[in-house]
């Protein structure tokens, strides 16, 4: 065993979660019940998961706690920000997810965990139309405002550290343009100069984390952290950043079972993924221009794991097509279909079809946990800049495309990456590579 030089999680972590529908109160809801003994945090791998350390007579399988200091649940505070001012209570009964007897036990707790005023533009979800917003005449006082709500919150709270994590809705589609998001300085120009095109909300809320010293999670598919400007404000600052967009149902059976035909050398002609989803994000992505900033996500997987220039003969000609469709009376309970052309010996063909009847927000709830608490342990580790490590919990992990990096999306792969990160700053060496 090393020396680890992890920070202890001493004091009270503040989770601030942009958004406060369904997703968000899932998650809060589940841990205030759990740290009172009535639930348990099922799907969370900070949790439930064990990592082996140490080989041969050495060898023994730890919880991630036992070997890296992570903050405990009693210790978490939460805040949030939304364009509803209902309180999260509220908000909890009216997503419908939780039935209201898992939800009651802490009533009082949730009531208490009223949204602060919203950063937000309804050019970027239009379908959208709450009344909790702040007045402010440029991108800059938009940052600079949820800077100051940061600044209240850790202090009201006594937080010794807060993490920011977006549960919010998809924005549209802003393309990475390196005139305006190149350089730190560029982006902190189009911000003063209120460059509504270039500069999305959730750029101001990563921005104003990162300076208040906090990690922060993009968990949709919004360009935000991804551009070199955030990844400069992430090194200035010395503050991890990850994302995007968590990786909950239909992309977390793809990330895992595309694998199966690389490792066999079969071949795939096409993947066809549809879903029906009826709750706030569903009506989000009812919006074309919102579609597309998911749909740009959801494509990617496959490239990285199926990789047409390596076996152009099994994958060199894939369709991959991806559908969302807004379905109200599903409400949070998510259904998708993926019909999966194949072809084997002699290019005969085979067909496999998934139908997975998923609850989004309960597979989602246990990412925001995990990413929040893994974040915080970097930030306490000295870790700052793109966590590829965190890739496991996300649909479109981010990388450096400006180096020709390719993210990593094989599931297993991100598993191995997950558990080294987690040996090594438990001063553990990392035991296993990733091919």
């Amino acid at each position: 065993m090393l020396q680890s030089n992890v920070k202890p999680a001493e004091g009270k972590l503040g989770i601030l979660v942009v958004g406060c529908g369904a997703v968000s109160t899932t998650f809060m809801t589940g841990v205030l019940m759990a740290r009172k003994g009535l639930a348990k945090p099922i799907g969370s791998m900070t949790q439930y998961d064990k990592i082996r350390v140490g080989k041969g007579s050495d060898k023994k399988y730890l919880s991630y706690s036992e070997i890296v200091p992570l903050a405990d649940l009693k210790d978490i505070v939460f805040g949030t920000w939304d364009v509803y001012p209902q309180n999260a209570y509220q908000a909890a009964m009216y997503a419908e997810v939780l039935k209201e007897k898992d939800i009651n036990p802490v009533r009082e707790e949730l009531e208490k965990i009223v949204p602060m005023k919203a950063a937000f533009d309804k050019n970027y979800a239009k379908r959208l139309d709450g009344d909790n917003v702040k007045d402010c005449a440029t991108r800059w006082d938009m940052m600079e405002a949820l800077r100051q709500d940061i600044r209240e919150f850790k202090a009201a709270n006594h937080c010794a550290r807060i993490v920011v994590i977006w549960s919010a809705s998809t924005e549209i589609y802003v393309p990475y343009n390196e005139q305006y998001h190149g350089s730190l300085a560029q982006l902190e120009a189009a911000m003063k100069a209120n460059d509504r095109e270039h500069v999305a909300p959730s750029m101001c809320y990563a921005y104003a984390a990162l300076m208040e010293g906090a990690p922060f999670i993009m968990g949709a598919p919004n360009t935000t952290v991804d551009i070199p400007a955030m990844w400069e404000l992430a090194e200035k600052t010395k503050l991890p950043i990850c994302g995007k967009d968590f990786k909950t149902g239909q992309t977390l059976v793809k990330s895992g079972f595309a694998p199966i035909f690389s490792t066999r050398c079969l071949g795939v002609n096409g993947w066809f993924s549809t879903n029906i989803l009826g709750n706030r994000d569903g009506l989000v992505l009812d919006e074309p221009a919102n579609f597309h900033t998911k749909e740009v996500s959801k494509l990617s997987t496959l490239e990285t794991i199926l990789k047409a220039e390596e076996q152009p003969d099994l994958y060199g000609d894939i369709y991959h097509k991806v559908r969302i469709n807004y379905y109200p009376p599903r409400n949070d309970n998510k259904e998708s279909w993926d019909n999966i052309d194949i072809f084997g010996w002699m290019e005969y063909p085979m067909q496999i079809k998934i139908n997975f009847l998923c609850r989004d927000s309960i597979l989602a709830a246990p990412l925001l946990l995990d990413l929040c608490l893994l974040s915080d342990l970097a930030a306490r580790a000295g870790k700052f800049g793109i966590q590829r490590f965190l890739s496991f919990f996300l649909k479109s992990p981010m990388h450096d495309f400006t180096k020709g990096e390719q993210a990593v999306n094989n599931l297993y792969q991100q598993y191995t990456m997950l558990k080294n990160a987690i040996r090594e700053m438990g001063g553990y060496e990392a035991d296993e590579e990733i091919d």
